[in-house]
């Protein structure tokens, strides 16, 4: 019988998160179940014994999942059982990665597995933010070499104040939300999405979230104490000192030399490099060469990456020749494409993005069907990154992860721009086309431009840059870069990105390689991203002052319309054949939701017309009757007593017989109208108990000359037949009149009854 052992870590709020193991998945090299509320997840983590030959990194694969089952849903599709990873389990993936992965020992080669599976869940708390605790505490009962553990939490700002791990509610409330990634004592990873948010603001969150993290951190070193974990012994590397010294004395020159030059042609460099690395295998006898290489290519990365640095720190020469705060020459081209709605392509360097965007109807809206989300999202930002960009002859293989998060980081930083009014459904794709240095940030300056290209409206335009970090042991020196490199992103300690528009932050993402980075080293660097910030908003502006005044000619155009809840029935029609017949006799594409107890139309079309037209029905459909207004109709149907007439979409009302003219019909063949007719009637009653209507044509039809009221011929007729008397001369009356007797009294209750008769039948 299996005994487990628990944790419980209790947040500020009160609320509690326990970590148990023991008890599920035995044969793993460790595992954990961490719980929350109503929110379960399960991490495990398996780690082969041996590195496989030839490998000199660290071959680290972390898999997040969440059941369908866990919130009581079925997956959708035909299957009806999860499939490949969605984008948000990807991403989720992503942040756990980026923390873990720099904490396994250097020379730790091993294949190892990190799973991550959501069990339960009720939709409060947000699972994503429990990952990385979850990762982390399963390696830290396992016998896999760790360096220490980490957490992770998401930190945001709900009405002035920071929420640790705050529930799906709270962070649909909130102008900032960031994950942030943590040892006990540095901070490790961050991304995120603010409201034009300060430095200081934050700063003040990562804070937040440190305080938060260190207590999660000394439950995992206490239950690795409890149950006595002892960490594996393992060799993956085999080390020739002799020749580790030989290489630093003959390469480290050449590599320093190559940094010294600050030349801005990546080729010529990394030719250089090569030759360098070269000859010195060649030096090597022949016999042996193949057996060290993997050695020597170890020792050559260490060399080449220490000499970069310190020209760097000494010198401060960068790789390329800038200064640390200097930009790569920057060139903005708006409407670059033709037909598109929208483009843009923007080159920094050797780094290009060309962004375009696409307009587009409801319809076009992307269904996200994930677990805990189920919703339509209408701004949607897709990243691609071709071999052909870095000079490789690399065949695709469909989206990378790499390209899921690179894109989900330039989305952050536009989306909150987007102009609350905004109609449409927008798509952005970026292909980089070249790259050396933060492809993604040249997404968002390419993707800005390309919707104020396409005529939105942003609220403030939106730029990115990239900045990277150099230091040395205990943070004696240290270089802050403006617009890092590729070389310098994978040779430096920090790839700090931060887009934003004039007034603030609105996305960040941060990765941090060393330990102990101070907060005065991260205030420098946000003040340098922002002074590089304001210089590419400037050059943007200086392309494109303004959106576009008007969308181009071939964007379809889209109207708004908000109508009562209780005629959203009325436009859709039975089985949808109003809104149908609307769409097929106008062109037009209509959607119709409820939102906030109202109804709302999006009406689309390409062309003014068409628009015109669609909104004019609606507009009938919705439109209430008003006595004495005018309206043209259509005879639906005819009777004996009279016509029914459709004066409005989808109401009718009656035409008496004695409402068709002033001549007195005798039955409604004679009065010509036929079922299909258009007629123009007036409305001269709403029955105020019933709500039927009385329509008129004779209202609308001159009276003619000399003409006296049917009514007002009876009523002589009658008193004429009071004056005669009764018997003969009455009786005569009376029995012309329906009936004998008493002529004026039986023809009154006789004609006040036919008349109730026809308003019977009317009704």
């Amino acid at each position: 019988m299996l005994t487990p052992t628990t944790k419980t870590i209790v947040l500020g709020d009160g609320r509690e998160i326990t970590l148990r193991t023991g008890k599920l998945a035995a044969q793993a090299d460790g595992a954990v179940e961490l719980r929350m509320g109503n929110t379960m997840l399960l991490a495990t983590v398996c780690s082969a014994q041996d590195a496989d030959e030839g490998v000199d990194f660290m071959p680290l694969q972390v898999e997040y999942k969440e059941k369908f089952s866990a919130f009581g849903r079925f997956p959708g599709g035909f299957t009806r059982r999860e499939g490949r990873a969605s984008d948000y389990e990807v991403l989720t993936a992503r942040l756990v990665d980026r923390v873990l992965r720099p904490l396994f020992p250097a020379n730790y080669h091993a294949n190892t597995i990190v799973h991550i599976i959501m069990f339960s869940s009720d939709g409060v708390d947000a699972p994503d933010a429990l990952a990385g605790l979850a990762a982390s505490a399963a390696i830290a009962v396992s016998d896999v070499p760790f360096e220490e553990p980490i957490a992770e939490v998401r930190v945001a700002r709900v009405d002035g104040q920071f929420v640790i791990d705050p529930t799906f509610e709270q962070i649909a409330q909130a102008d900032m939300e960031l994950m942030v990634g943590a040892t006990y004592d540095n901070i490790m990873m961050v991304e995120g999405e603010m409201d034009e948010a300060s430095e200081d603001d934050l700063i003040a969150a990562l804070k937040a979230a440190h305080e938060a993290i260190k207590p999660m951190c000394v439950a995992q070193k206490e239950l690795a104490t409890d149950l006595g974990v002892v960490k594996r012994e393992y060799c993956h590397e085999t080390d020739d000192e002799l020749l580790h010294e030989r290489m630093r004395n003959e390469v480290y020159p050449k590599c320093y030399a190559v940094a010294q030059a600050g030349k801005a042609d990546k080729q010529w460099r990394n030719e250089q490099f090569k030759l360098a690395f070269d000859e010195f295998v060649e030096s090597i006898p022949e016999e042996e060469r193949e057996e060290k290489l993997p050695m020597i290519t170890r020792y050559y990365n260490e060399v080449q990456r220490d000499a970069v640095r310190r020209c760097i720190l000494d010198e401060h020469i960068r790789l390329d020749g800038r200064k640390t705060t200097e930009i790569r020459p920057i060139s903005c081209e708006p409407d670059y494409l033709p037909y598109p709605h929208g483009s843009a392509l923007f080159t920094r360097g050797e780094t290009q993005a060309l962004a375009t965007v696409t307009l587009g109807t409801k319809d076009d809206e992307k269904l996200v069907d994930d677990v805990l989300r189920h919703e339509n999202e209408r701004f949607l930002l897709h990243y691609n990154f071709p071999a052909f960009s870095t000079g490789e002859a690399r065949a695709p293989r469909g989206v990378s992860r790499r390209e899921i998060g690179h894109g989900n980081l330039a989305h952050r930083a536009l989306k909150r721009m987007i102009p609350d009014d905004n109609p449409y459904c927008i798509r952005i794709v970026s292909d980089i086309l070249s790259s050396n240095g933060s492809s993604s940030m040249a997404t968002v300056c390419a993707g800005c431009m390309a919707l104020l290209d396409a005529g939105i409206k942003l609220k403030k335009p939106v730029a990115g840059i990239a900045m990277g970090l150099i230091t040395d042991e205990g943070n004696v020196k240290h270089a802050v870069l403006s617009d890092i490199l590729g070389d310098e992103d994978h040779l430096g300690d920090m790839d700090f990105k931060v887009t934003g528009t004039v007034d603030g932050i609105t996305a960040t993402q941060m990765d941090i390689k060393c330990d102990g980075l101070p907060y005065e080293i991260l205030e420098q660097a946000l003040q340098q991203a922002r002074e590089g910030r304001l210089h590419i908003l400037n050059l943007i502006n200086q392309a494109i002052p303004a959106a576009r005044e008007d969308y181009k000619p071939h964007v379809p155009r889209i109207v708004t319309m908000t109508i009562d809840k209780e005629f959203i029935g009325a436009v859709i029609g039975k089985g949808g054949e109003v809104i149908q017949g609307i769409q097929e006799q106008t062109g037009a594409t209509i959607s119709i939701d409820e939102i906030d107890g109202k109804g709302v139309i999006e009406i689309a079309a390409a062309g003014k017309d068409s628009i015109d037209a669609a909104v004019e029905r609606i507009k009938a459909i919705i439109a209430v009757p008003e006595e004495g207004n005018t309206y043209t109709g259509k005879v639906v149907s005819i009777l004996d007593f009279g016509a029914f007439v459709e004066f409005m979409p989808g109401k009718d009302g009656l035409l008496h017989i004695s409402e068709i003219s002033w001549e007195r019909l005798p039955d409604m063949q004679a009065s010509g109208l036929h079922e299909g007719d258009t007629v123009t009637v007036k409305l001269i009653e709403i029955d105020k108990k019933t709500g039927k209507y009385r329509l008129s044509m004779r209202a609308l039809q001159p009276k003619p000359e000399g003409y006296e009221d049917r009514r007002n011929q009876e009523r002589r007729s009658t008193n004429g037949g009071n004056n005669r008397g009764t018997g003969g001369q009455g009786g005569q009356s009376g029995h012309r009149n329906r009936g004998g007797g008493n002529g004026n009294s039986h023809f009154n209750r006789g004609g006040n009854r036919d008349r109730r008769n026809d308003r019977r039948d009317d009704e």
